[in-house]
């Protein structure tokens, strides 16, 4: 099981530097991959009736610039956007920006996506948050296209393009991981997606049931003529539910139930210095690495 770290750009602030050093340390510590999460406005709750946990005042930096000024800091450990909130930006241009971001850093990206539950930034970045699912669906063919095609003619409800293409193009098939836990997901990820994205599962009963609803990805898969196994399943750690022995216990209870990535998250643990973010997370890889 490959073991991830997710980013903590709402506790760490926006100094270049302390991006650069997490980066580094979580590289430095052994994690295979650097997860960010994605939000480009956020909303005034007084003003808004908001589903989700995150508000204007919340730091969120722009996964593929993020990943851009990472690339170059780093050598080894990939990029997880987790997750773009896709169908609220234009797909052409995520399928540039991801393809660039995956050519600059040799090959680290792996694309998560998912649909998002914020009507304002929708209605900010001029698209309809209604058919944010169905046009999710049409967005993944056409990115796929986009990589890996010179020139794409395509005509869907939401995109035209003709006879036009993105140079230069990825030099392999970038993964695309999906969040989001609807059946209309799980029909998504095994007809065509790479990986499962999973929230949740700090207990036994949570674990189980999303082990149950990847069953589903893979009946799914298998109906599709495609391999099961190849798709990958997400699971993540906190830091916030105990110390460095819990932590492995969480990872060891998902390993044992079949997931390929634990992804450790260290917000809302109450650290409030970018070193303690740095110390938590060399700790627990260590720690992991030892018991592996």
């Amino acid at each position: 099981m490959q073991i991830g770290v997710t980013y903590p750009q709402l506790e760490l602030g926006a100094d270049p530097a302390v991006i650069r050093d997490f980066a580094q340390a979580a590289e430095q510590a052994g994690f295979d991959y650097l997860l960010a999460y994605d939000h480009v406005l956020g909303a005034d709750p007084s003003k808004h009736d908001l589903s989700g946990p995150y508000t204007h005042e919340s730091i969120f930096h722009e996964p593929f610039v993020l990943f851009g000024y990472l690339a170059g800091l780093t050598e080894r450990i990939e990029l997880v956007t987790g997750i773009i909130i896709l169908p609220q930006r234009q797909t052409a241009l995520v399928a540039k920006q991801a393809a660039e971001v995956d050519i600059l850093s040799g090959g680290r990206l792996t694309l998560g996506i998912g649909i998002g539950w914020n009507q304002v930034e929708y209605e900010g970045l001029g698209q309809d948050f209604r058919t944010r699912g169905r046009r999710s669906e049409e967005q993944v063919r056409l990115i796929r296209r986009l990589w890996e095609e010179p020139l794409v003619t395509f005509e869907g409800e939401f995109d035209t393009i003709r006879d036009a293409g993105i140079h230069p193009r990825p030099d392999r098939r970038i993964p695309i991981w999906f969040g989001g836990g609807a059946e209309s997901v799980l029909r998504r990820i095994g007809q065509y997606g790479d990986g499962w994205l999973t929230l949740g599962g700090t207990t036994d009963e949570q674990r189980a049931d999303l082990v149950a609803r990847f069953g589903r990805v893979r009946e799914y898969a298998r109906e599709a003529d495609r391999d099961p196994d190849a798709i990958a399943l997400i699971s993540r750690v906190e830091a916030a539910l105990g110390p460095v022995d819990h932590q492995l216990a969480q990872a060891g209870a998902w390993r044992e139930s079949g997931a390929t990535h634990a992804t450790f998250n260290t917000m809302s643990a109450g650290f409030t210095t970018p070193q303690q973010h740095i110390d938590a997370i060399t700790a627990f890889a260590e720690a992991y690495r030892r018991g592996a």
